[in-house]
């Protein structure tokens, strides 16, 4: 798997009566958004940002899971 890098990350307390984790990264030169629930860290979405505009991301299992073990060591 190619190298991502965490660029910023923000845990939402209490938003919206949920919990919630976005983590910012870079991967493969392009800047991607993943939002995880903070209880399970289950997926929530996936952006890609593109030319001033956001488009959802199609990001394989196996980076998703990276970022997720990423973030759980993080919080």
């Amino acid at each position: 798997m190619d190298q991502y890098k965490i660029k910023h990350m923000i845990i939402d307390d209490h938003f919206d009566g949920q919990e919630y984790v976005t983590a910012d990264f870079s991967y493969n030169n392009k800047d991607y958004s993943v939002t995880f629930n903070k209880s399970d860290l289950e997926t929530i979405n996936t952006w890609l940002f593109e030319e001033n505009k956001s488009i959802p991301a199609h990001l394989s299992e196996s980076v998703i899971d990276a970022i997720r073990d990423d973030v759980r060591k993080r919080i």
